[in-house]
């Protein structure tokens, strides 16, 4: 299901939302929950290399695909968010893009990018999160059950700002709006930013 509608997506707006959260990075980049590769054609040239982890044998052969035609080095490996296949502190940066949602343990998760980056590494974020609105933040909390049985684990009412602040991360930049990345889906409201590992001096 992801395979299709991630073309729609593109479409309607998350594309320039990948470029927005990818701009400026450089250096060694972890990529947590890579799916089909879409944010590969956004790297800019600065980037040195850029290890995808992603868990589903299909996506991950699609990302390989994708990594193919990247305008930046991309390797895929086989991993989890929670067990990243990598050493501490050996990368520069890491993207969460539309991840955290799915993932069982986003604490869990959050723990392995802080471990696997280096001391005041870049954390780029951009995903979709629980409503401001309490009355819509109510209904996003009754239907994530079954949405998280059919879109496989996605969950509507994560607050992922205040767990990446929870997992140690220090925000320096947060942009919240809301779009619909999907025809006859209501509009869904997305965090966008950056934030940093504190120093280990």
């Amino acid at each position: 299901m992801y395979e299709r509608i991630s073309a729609e997506s593109e479409r309607r707006g998350t594309a320039k939302h990948r470029d927005r959260a990818l701009a400026g990075l450089s250096g060694r980049v972890v990529e947590i929950g890579a799916g089909n590769g879409m944010n590969f054609s956004h790297y800019p040239d600065t980037v040195r290399e850029v290890v995808a982890v992603e868990p589903e044998d299909r996506l991950r052969a699609l990302a390989e695909q994708a990594a193919e035609r990247a305008p930046v080095s991309v390797r895929v490996v086989a991993g989890h968010a929670d067990a990243v296949p990598a050493e501490d502190a050996s990368f520069d940066a890491a993207v969460v893009s539309l991840v955290l949602c799915s993932v069982p343990d986003v604490a869990r998760a959050l723990a392995e990018v802080r471990r696997v980056l280096r001391s005041e590494g870049d954390l780029r974020f951009f995903e979709h999160v629980r409503s401001g609105k309490p009355w819509l933040s109510l209904m996003q909390r009754a239907l994530s059950p079954l949405w998280s049985r059919i879109g496989g684990g996605c969950r509507l009412d994560r607050d992922i700002a205040t767990a990446i602040q929870t997992a140690g991360f220090q925000i320096e930049l947060l942009d919240r709006f809301s779009y619909s990345p999907l025809r006859f889906f209501p509009r869904q409201q997305h965090i966008l930013g950056r934030a940093r590992t504190p120093s280990r001096d």
